[in-house]
């Protein structure tokens, strides 16, 4: 069975494990009713609707 000669120093670790933690921009899609820019699958802050009606009331 192989085994290291020598321990992996910690920073030689560390920059394997560097990119790991870096996520996806997540997608954003404009409002069919107003063209605010919102997330997907989520109610407009903006004018209050979701799947083509009115889901929420928004003073402004």
């Amino acid at each position: 069975m192989a085994v290291p000669k020598r321990k992996t120093s910690q920073a030689r670790r560390d920059k394997r494990r560097s990119s790991v933690w870096k996520l996806d921009v997540p997608g954003i899609v404009a409002c069919p009713n107003c063209g605010a820019y919102h997330l997907p699958h989520r109610v407009c802050k903006a004018c209050g609707f979701y799947n083509g009606r009115k889901v929420l009331d928004v003073k402004k």
